[in-house]
């Protein structure tokens, strides 16, 4: 299981000069790459790295081994082209989106991140420093912070690349690590999560996390965005600039705590987890316009890939099942209905009389399919 450790690099004033000027230079030489690759349609490492070694040790100051880390930077940068295009994420081939973007190369800004090896960068975990190449010469003793859990995943798990980011006047490491999976172990039952706007977690057994705050912030948020861009000056332009993202890792942060309760939850009673496949959401629900942005913004997907990962990591059995009627069907009685569900809050079977929380049921069904695709995936095949 491949995760991702990020940590803050505290350069000095002339240290951050060499780390800025080697950013620079990487990019600019990718960007010479990717021109030639277009240019001669060469799609495979080798191929290319024949055609450009030579110029960008020449032209752009670069040594051998960051040479070979820009060539597969440029070369990865197009296999994730042609996945988008076969996938269909830009469109038909005759949109605009699709025509724009197989007819120039592929771009990399100045300050775009660049990732470096064990031969271009190494670590000192005792005395929280690393060396890295840069063309003004081998930076040693750069300071690096993080904390004492990201700390001991290095030391245990960091394995392959590491990349080189600038985000706004800071610098950081972010270092793969390679953590292996633990054996999921035999559910005694299973959890149901239903995901909403309102509420962005319920559980079956009754646990609630409401969405109201980050629902207001993101209010406040875009509200202050829209004042600012009125504006039109250059400091309004660039306070929308340091704000940007800042909406984002609040989500992310929500999402992050409310994920690890739940999978603690289920680690302490032995029991795995189940959530809604909301796949193709967009095109299955109709919304007013006023809704449509919320529903496009809100982080669900985030908060599925994130039980996810956290329940692979700590051996918790996870499944998705299917969204259809889940908060319409009476899990007593299985009499679906839209009339059972009277309001967004409220659920009432009109068989059998069954009621309670909306969401609560539905975190039930979510259960209850679980517990069937659970007994079907682990049915002995039927002999010959």
């Amino acid at each position: 299981m491949k995760l991702v450790v990020s940590v803050k690099l505290l350069p000095t004033s002339w240290q951050a000069s060499a780390l800025e000027a080697t950013l620079r230079a990487c990019n600019q030489a990718a960007a010479h790459a990717s021109a030639v690759a277009f240019a001669k349609g060469l799609k495979d490492r080798n191929s290319l790295q024949r055609e450009v070694y030579t110029d960008l040790k020449a032209a752009f100051g670069l040594s051998a081994q960051p040479v070979v880390r820009v060539v597969k930077k440029v070369v990865d940068a197009y296999a994730a082209l042609e996945a988008a295009l076969r996938a269909g994420r830009l469109g038909a081939p005759n949109s605009v989106p699709h025509r724009k973007a197989i007819s120039s190369p592929v771009v990399f800004r100045t300050e775009a991140a660049q990732p470096f090896d064990d031969r271009c960068l190494s670590w000192r975990y005792d005395a929280r420093t690393v060396s890295i190449w840069t063309v003004d010469g081998r930076m040693k003793g750069i300071r690096f912070a993080c904390s004492p859990h990201q700390l001991k995943t290095l030391v245990q798990y960091r394995k392959g690349e590491s990349d080189l980011v600038q985000r706004r006047g800071k610098w950081f490491l972010v270092a793969t690590c390679d953590i292996p999976e633990p054996e999921p172990y035999a559910p005694s039952d299973w959890i149901g999560v239903d995901r909403g706007m309102v509420n962005l977690a319920t559980t079956s057994d009754g646990s609630n996390y409401q969405g109201r705050r980050l629902g207001r912030y993101r209010r406040w948020q875009a509200r202050k965005r829209a004042e600012l861009q009125r504006k039109k000056t250059r400091s309004a332009i660039r306070r929308v600039a340091r704000r940007s993202g800042k909406e984002k890792r609040h989500a992310a942060q929500v999402n992050h705590r409310i994920s690890r309760e739940i999978v603690s939850f289920a680690q302490r009673t032995g029991r795995g987890i189940a959530v809604e496949g909301l796949g193709g959401i967009r095109e299955r629900v109709r919304l007013r316009r006023d809704q449509r942005g919320t529903l496009s913004s809100w982080p669900f997907h985030q908060l599925g890939r994130f039980l996810a990962y956290k329940a692979r990591r700590g051996g918790v059995p996870f499944l998705e099942v299917d969204a259809a009627y889940t908060s319409q069907r009476c899990p007593r009685c299985g009499h679906t209905e839209r009339a059972n569900r009277s309001d967004r809050d409220h659920f009432h079977c009109r068989r059998c009389g069954l009621a309670g929380p909306a969401d609560v049921v539905a975190g039930v069904n979510v259960r209850d399919r679980a517990r069937s695709a659970w007994v079907f995936v682990t049915a002995p095949a039927p002999s010959p």
